[in-house]
């Protein structure tokens, strides 16, 4: 394929849209034509094999178990190209290893049949089962790769997969449209640590309890983490192993089903956190060396680890790699209706060096180190995902800026919806950590906040997840420290609390009014939730004290974690009222350095941040667009936010007109630490 694209180099080839509309890209323009070329020699490929995108997808559906109709029993087929023998054992044969051998062929498909008449009853529901691979490493029993469901031993550590044939799910009625869905405002939310008890959260629990709370938030779409099995509970469900099969921690593939359905109803996207970036090293339950060798999912040698993740990553290169991931988002877009995924470690699959590196250049983009495999793998996955579903959503998690990331492929680019404003919670980390209150750039905070290309649509968020985890920091509790424990109640008086109440706002308030056209948050983060994230591991004598949320302190009206809650409502509501996120960036009004004040437009709503630690400011006057009367549509000093209450939202702001400049202004007062939006209501 190289030589061919060398070969078409040599020829005059019209640019491409992403290097024509950038100028910083136009020397790259040949290179951008080399990858969507090698985009459409893979596409070409496998839709003359396999007559579609979506046929080559159809992997589940051939591998693992399934049933024919016609000759009434089920195969059950593997791809283990460099296995000398593989059995299928369980509970339906007493788990004899020897009885139940599969036939290859010579691609190194293994298959079994297994006829109704001798094993209707007992290769039945829930029937645990595993395959014994024989290769040159010896004999290892495993988890079969496309299996739907795995549980564990509650005796022993050891995992099965299981027959799972229940009845068929009634998505009866689900008529969700994702494109009912304006601004896009999503809760990342991890099941098995969404309730209040200590222990494993499940799928219905989630779906009855959680998800009212959601939508009764202000979230429209919600962020499902560790979805897929992961036997190491603290990974995140970052470390997967059996990719078909829903975490069994968490309940049956039939009760996220119920989950995802639920938040249909109300009006609630669901997206899934995927994990294609790499995969978990066990051996027994999952991929790694699972037909005896080291290079069958995965790179070989070194290749295949993750120097930085404990890990191993895939072979994008290879046809049945390309199938088993590509089978994998439609399996779950078709069987469990998810809207969307949000692409884990984005920047790791790109690059051979995973994006560990100091310096960014157009060849560091485009040809030193650069995994084409990946690429065209996630330009692939793009594009099975939209024919699928058009109007699904697909986020990128990228902190390198890839060109085209989110831009079409016919563009040049990778085909991507949304990317991750990665740089937006590290920033808030390096000033609470670094900077006096009083020592904020407000001009720096402005270009950060503005620093995305047109048209590339970003998800802004203050802290996720990470930010949350044991050995990092929430934002409230950068801000308030231990007093979060012991100063929240409305009758205690604390300074630390006062400024980490307000601080806590505006830093929400003016992510989502700057930051993308998009906004993620954490579940509990909204109220400033008190305590990190701790799994439980040995280290804490295996307590889930730590692996859960206290909803309860939102509820209690005596702490002050309401306010946090109401506003973040509240800010949620105004994002949506006036359709914040149809614009690309706010039009900047004013930058005082001195007053530490930011004013700028975005729609038709004026916001005003003033961060500074004292300085409250009457009569601040500042240009407005357009003349009028305007009112506060919302204050974060408001009683009801945890504020003091020192501005008289009743009053309405008549602007005033400059002869001399010919400028419309407005008069207003500021108290420190406080952000109000104004709107012009005499339209």
């Amino acid at each position: 394929m190289e030589s061919n694209i060398e070969i078409m180099k040599e020829k005059p080839r019209k640019k491409l849209a992403l290097a024509k509309n950038d100028p910083w890209l136009a020397p790259a323009a040949e290179d951008i034509i080399a990858r969507y070329e090698r985009y459409q020699n893979t596409l070409g490929e496998l839709e003359a094999g396999w007559n579609s995108l979506g046929e080559f997808a159809n992997g589940y559906k051939y591998y693992g178990f399934n049933y024919d109709p016609e000759r009434k029993g089920w195969y059950f087929r593997e791809w283990a190209p460099k296995a000398q023998d593989v059995y299928l054992f369980g509970d339906f044969n007493d788990w004899q290893r020897y009885s139940n051998r599969l036939t290859p062929d010579k691609y190194g498909r293994w298959e079994l049949f297994l006829p109704d008449d001798l094993y209707r009853d007992r290769l039945t529901h829930k029937s645990r089962v595993k395959i014994l691979v024989h290769s040159e490493a010896g004999w290892h029993e495993k988890i079969p790769a496309y299996i739907r469901r795995v549980i564990q031993d509650t005796k022993s550590v050891n995992f099965s997969g299981q027959f799972w044939n229940p009845h068929p799910f009634d998505w009866e009625g689900d008529r969700f449209d994702i494109r009912q869905i304006r601004e896009l405002l999503i809760y990342e939310c991890h099941v098995g640590m969404a309730q209040e008890r200590e222990g494993v959260g499940t799928f219905a629990e989630f779906a009855d309890y959680i998800i009212p709370y959601i939508k009764n938030s202000g979230y429209n779409a919600i962020q499902l983490m560790a979805v897929a099995e992961h036997p190491y509970y603290g990974s995140f469900g970052y470390h997967v192993t059996s990719f078909f099969a829903v975490s069994s921690r968490f309940g049956t593939p039939e009760e996220l089903k119920y989950l995802v359905k639920k938040a249909h109803e109300q009006g609630i996207a669901v997206l899934m956190d995927l994990v294609h970036s790499h995969a978990a090293k066990n051996t027994n339950e999952g991929l790694n060396m699972f037909d005896g060798s080291d290079d069958q999912y995965f790179h070989p040698g070194g290749r295949g680890n993750h120097p930085h993740w404990d890990s191993k990553c895939f072979n994008y290169g290879k046809r049945e790699v390309l199938r088993f991931l590509l089978s994998n988002l439609k399996f779950w877009l078709k069987e469990f209706h998810f809207d969307g995924f949000r692409f884990d470690g984005v920047t790791s699959m790109m690059y051979f060096d995973h994006g560990y590196r100091d310096h960014w250049d157009l060849d560091g983009y485009f040809k030193n180190g650069v995994e084409w495999d990946a690429l065209i793998y996630l330009q692939l996955a793009n594009t099975l995902i939209h024919k699928l579903k058009p109007h699904a959503l697909t986020i990128a998690e990228d902190v390198t800026g890839m060109p085209g990331l989110c831009r079409p492929i016919r563009e040049g680019g990778i085909g991507f919806d949304y990317r991750l404003g990665m740089a937006i919670p590290d920033y808030w980390i390096k000033m609470l950590k670094e900077k006096k209150d009083e020592d904020w750039d407000i001009g720096e905070l402005w270009a950060l906040m503005c620093n995305r290309l047109p048209g590339v649509k970003t998800v802004a968020y203050c802290e996720s997840h990470d930010q949350a985890l044991v050995g990092d920091q929430t934002i409230s509790f950068r801000l308030m420290q231990s007093e979060i424990y012991f100063k929240m109640s409305n009758r205690d008086e604390s300074y630390i609390i006062d400024r980490g109440l307000a601080l806590h706002k505006m830093i929400r308030f003016i992510t989502i009014t700057t930051g993308g056209q998009a906004y993620l948050n954490f579940m509990g983060n909204e109220f400033g939730h008190p305590d990190w994230i701790d799994f439980p591991r040995e280290g804490n004598q295996w307590s889930f004290q730590y692996a859960r949320r206290q909803w309860s302190l939102i509820e209690n009206p005596d702490l002050k974690y309401r306010y946090l809650s109401l506003f973040d409502r509240e800010m949620l509501t105004l994002v949506k009222d006036y359709h914040l996120f149809d614009t690309g960036y706010g039009d900047l009004l004013n930058l005082d350095g001195e007053n530490q004040t930011l004013i700028f437009k975005r729609q038709e709503v004026i916001f005003v941040f003033n961060f500074h630690v004292c300085n409250a400011v009457a009569d601040y006057r500042f240009p407005v667009p357009e003349p009028g009367d305007y009112r506060i549509v919302l204050n974060t000093d408001n009683h009801r936010f945890g504020g003091h209450g020192r501005v008289d939202e009743s009053l309405t702001y008549t602007t005033l007109y400059d002869e001399s400049t010919k400028i419309h202004f407005l008069s207003i007062y500021i108290p420190n630490r406080t952000a109000l939006a104004f709107v012009r209501f005499n339209q």
